[in-house]
């Protein structure tokens, strides 16, 4: 988790957290493409592929 910026890191809490793209994007005040987008890097930068692997990674 310390190779994410801290954006990618509260979306990716918020993903962990069962927050759908739509509700992130709301909350944070960025569009639902902008939370794609942090995502596809969260994955890439961790080096997984789905939400539920990227839940299993947070405490």
């Amino acid at each position: 988790m310390d190779a994410l910026t801290p954006k990618q890191a509260k979306i990716a809490r918020l993903v962990a957290e069962g927050a759908t793209n739509r509700e992130i994007a709301d909350r944070l005040f960025i569009s639902r493409r902008t939370v794609d987008h942090h995502l596809r890097n969260i994955f890439a930068t961790l080096g997984i592929r789905s939400r539920v692997q990227l839940s299993r990674l947070l405490p």
